[in-house]
């Protein structure tokens, strides 16, 4: 398993690219271009200045999340091709910068759904959560307010021209079913497939969130069969899947230890999360401990450990801890705990197959503690040229 963190970039981000490589055992970043409009080829100079950056803070950029997909595309208009080859251009470029992992979703209009983001939880911290009945009732123009007012950073799937269109997009999808959503998804699959497989990339579809219809909406990444069925629609290891243990989770029906065992060999990248399911269909997302929600993660992470799971896995959603300041569901201190968490039980599953022989080695082999290293300027310089700001002078004081 390989961890990684998903950062939305320089000025865009509470968390910084510094905070992100001190978190044991983070190799990358999770990454995308949040200000280029779903559907549009993205600019190599942006892809490059990600990449800068990154490769100062020694963090790889192998996993993107997400190049989203215009509705066009969804909905199985004739312009769809355009949007399509778009798509593929995006496709080779990020290959030419080591990208292995593109995830996306198939979501009509909206690519999560939530009618709180900041509940108050009994601990003092807050989270997401969703109210089932107020989504029954709500106009769903006045959720999308409602959301757009919480945050003054971008939100992650909820692009400003989507939003803009709603009342023309859900007449849009009026009357579409999820036989053609499959159809529609097998038609750009059959475009893009042999493209990131010329190109070395896997395609990762994240399921739905939730998994579910919502307002009329057709969703088709919900459940173990559908996942089935979405693999056959172009049978090839470039079609995979995110598999997203906090989506699925929030329908209690969905068995995840036995999709990562079916998956396994179609699973480049998932995520670990948890949720607490209440017997109303509300939920709220938890700390990643077992105990604390619905969903079984020490079951999910003996499962891809027992099928070797080599891909790249990030902790997702997190609560908001000790008064943080942060994008809803994206702050520092919880995503960093649950990822020392995921870490404690592979840890405890590798110790059942003998002495933990890589680490203990490595540990072994330092003659003495590791110094103390001042924050590198390349990191400084890259991250304040993203964001458009002069780079720092001279050199900052050392950091315990």
């Amino acid at each position: 398993m390989k961890m990684v963190f998903r950062w939305f970039g320089a000025g865009n981000d509470t968390v910084s690219l510094e905070q992100i490589r001190q978190i044991p055992g983070v190799e990358g970043i999770v990454w995308a271009l949040h200000d280029v409009p779903a559907g549009d080829e993205w600019p190599m100079e942006k892809i490059l200045e990600v990449k800068r950056a990154a490769d100062a803070a020694g963090l790889h950029i192998k996993v993107v999340e997400s190049v989203n997909i215009h509705e066009d595309i969804k909905l199985g208009l004739p312009s769809r091709d355009r949007w399509i080859a778009n798509y593929k251009r995006t496709i080779e470029k990020l290959a030419q910068v080591g990208v292995e992992v593109i995830c996306y979703n198939f979501m009509p209009v909206f690519d999560w759904l939530r009618t709180d983001l900041g509940r108050l939880m009994d601990d003092g911290s807050t989270a997401l959560f969703y109210e089932a009945a107020r989504v029954r009732d709500i106009d769903p123009a006045e959720l999308v307010r409602e959301i757009e007012s919480d945050s003054t950073l971008t939100m992650p799937g909820w692009e400003p021209e989507r939003l803009k269109a709603l009342s023309s997009l859900f007449e849009a999808y009026r009357g579409v079913t999820e036989d053609d959503l499959f159809e529609h998804a097998k038609y750009f699959l059959d475009e893009i497939i042999p493209v990131a497989e010329q190109h070395g990339i896997r395609m990762a579809i994240h399921p739905d969130d939730p998994p579910w219809p919502i307002f009329g909406l057709p969703r088709i990444i919900t459940s173990q069969d559908n996942l089935r069925r979405f693999l056959a629609l172009h049978d090839s290891p470039a079609n995979g899947v995110t598999l997203c243990s906090g989506s699925l989770g929030a329908n209690p029906a969905n068995d995840i230890p036995a999709m990562v065992r079916e998956f396994a060999d179609r699973i480049p990248f998932c995520h670990i999360r948890n949720v607490r399911v209440y017997d109303n269909g509300d939920f709220i997302e938890t700390s990643h401990r077992t105990q604390d929600g619905t969903v079984d993660i020490a079951g999910i992470v003996q499962a891809y450990h027992d099928v070797g799971f080599t891909g790249y896995a990030r902790p997702d959603h997190g609560r908001h801890l000790w008064a943080e300041q942060v994008r809803p569901g994206y702050g520092l201190y919880d995503r960093a705990m649950g990822i020392m968490y995921l870490w404690g039980l592979w840890d405890a599953l590798e110790r059942q197959r003998g002495p933990l022989a890589r680490g203990l080695a490595g540990a072994a082999g330092h003659a003495e503690p590791p110094l103390r290293r001042e924050r590198p300027a390349a990191v400084a310089a890259s991250e304040a040229a993203a964001a458009g700001e002069a780079a720092p002078a001279g050199r900052e004081e050392a950091r315990p």
